[in-house]
């Protein structure tokens, strides 16, 4: 065994290939026939569900895992990137992969890989698939890192596909158009097999490449539909089966209708393999989690409420903007942002100019950061009338924040996974 410790093997994999990312699938899909040769190409031992999209991936994932688990299937769950611990990205039956159980499965690449210098997602994405295997799960979901087409999770083909949504993200590697964009991440449909849109007005190119490849796409409005009530909710699929009186979901916004209904239309197309009572369903919405989606985190007395969101893009950034003004608040709204350089900041920011009264700035501790002076440019372009106060680092501008609110505000902390980890591991909001 090359290292001893799950951070060592981390460590060693960002310096293994000289790019963070290197979009090919050749080198993963050679080292995964070594891994396992006893599995077909393409093949995993069950049904897989790839889920794809800028926006909505791990909210489609986190209701699939949700169903299946309250269904008493044997589920596992491949997601990125994590909050606090690099566990989070594999979940057999709810549980986090063991750091054992990732080193060893680090070793057994590590032996089989000869001289392919496999990246850090490439890894991990082996990593979960050697454990799903050997896990013996029912149901393998795998969450689309980047783009879909040449994504790492894409050398396994998908008995059901899910693109959530299509918006402007990663434009250097996936296209500055959203039909260019459609393209990578029609990559994970294949012929044949349900190529499940969980987008409305989703770019005609993402449908016209399902069709193209021969896969049967099926799309919100069009093939499945939900209409909501006070207090339920109810979604007809494509064959005409319906659930009616569905609990609201737990997850926040009204964008988390069609993210659900995606879900279980990708559900549906399984459940001749894997049928889920609707009791299952039912439970599944009533207790489904995901960390850093719109966690709102109300103080105690006398302390100010938090919300917390990865928001990192316009398509993400509206959605916030419309759940937050539905929060209640009698005093002021704050936020504290931070974003990583590859991403548009007047885009996030503009959603959010008319909410927010007081920005506090400070860059993550990563190498990804993005300058201060560029937020600034685009609240002083979107945002004439906010003020705001740059700080040396995310940590004192959470500090800042909370030194500031009094007890009727609201904190947003917005802008990355990074942005929200820096957020839970700080004492402002451990203390909440």
């Amino acid at each position: 065994m090359r290292y001893q410790t799950l951070a060592e093997w981390l460590a060693w994999q960002e310096t293994l290939h000289p790019n963070r990312i290197d979009l090919r699938l050749e080198r993963v899909s050679a080292v995964w026939a070594r891994l396992h040769p006893e599995l077909s190409a393409g093949a995993l031992p069950c049904p897989v569900i790839t889920v794809g999209g800028t926006n909505g991936k791990g909210s489609c994932v986190a209701y699939l895992e949700a169903w299946y688990r309250a269904a008493g299937y044997r589920c596992g769950a491949y997601t990125s990137p994590h909050l606090l611990q690099y566990n989070e990205r594999v979940r057999i039956d709810g549980e986090l992969a063991s750091d054992t159980a990732l080193c060893d499965a680090f070793a057994r690449i590590d032996r089989v890989r000869g001289e392919s210098p496999l990246t850090y997602f490439e890894f991990g994405t082996l990593a979960a698939l050697d454990l799903f295997v050997r896990a013996g799960v029912e149901i393998a979901l795998l969450e689309v890192g980047l783009g879909g087409r040449l994504d790492a999770v894409n050398i396994i083909d998908a008995d059901v596909a899910l693109v959530a949504s299509i918006g402007h993200d990663h434009a250097a590697w996936l296209g500055d158009t959203l039909e260019q964009i459609a393209v990578e991440k029609a990559g994970i449909f294949r012929p044949g097999r349900a190529a499940v849109i969980g987008q409305r007005d989703a770019p005609t190119r993402l449908r016209e490449r399902a069709e193209e490849i021969g896969a049967r796409p099926l799309q919100l409005e069009q093939a499945f539909a939900w209409s909501a009530e006070a207090d339920h909710w109810s979604w007809r699929g494509p064959d005409g089966k319906r659930h009616r009186a569905l609990p609201t979901p737990a997850l926040r916004g009204r964008h988390q209708y069609d993210n659900a209904a995606a879900a279980l239309c990708a559900l549906e197309q399984l459940g001749a393999r894997l049928p889920v009572p609707v009791t299952a369903i039912r439970q599944g919405l009533s207790r489904v989690k995901l960390g850093g989606r719109f966690t709102v985190l109300p103080g105690p007395p006398g302390q100010p409420t938090w919300v917390l969101d990865v928001a990192h893009n316009d398509q993400a950034a509206l959605a916030l903007a419309e759940n937050l003004a539905r929060v209640p608040c009698t005093g002021r709204r704050l936020a504290v942002l931070s974003l990583l350089a590859d991403k548009d900041a007047r885009a996030v920011v503009a959603p959010l100019a008319g909410l927010i009264g007081r920005w506090h700035l400070g860059p993550a501790a990563s190498a990804r950061a993005m300058p201060l002076h560029r937020i600034e440019a685009a609240l002083t372009e979107v945002a004439a009338a906010a003020t705001w106060c740059s700080h040396a680092d995310l940590e004192q501008a959470l500090a800042a924040a909370a030194a500031e609110a009094a007890p009727p505000d609201l904190i947003l902390v917005f802008g990355s996974f990074v942005t929200v980890e820096a957020a839970l591991r700080s004492a402002c909001v451990a203390a909440v």
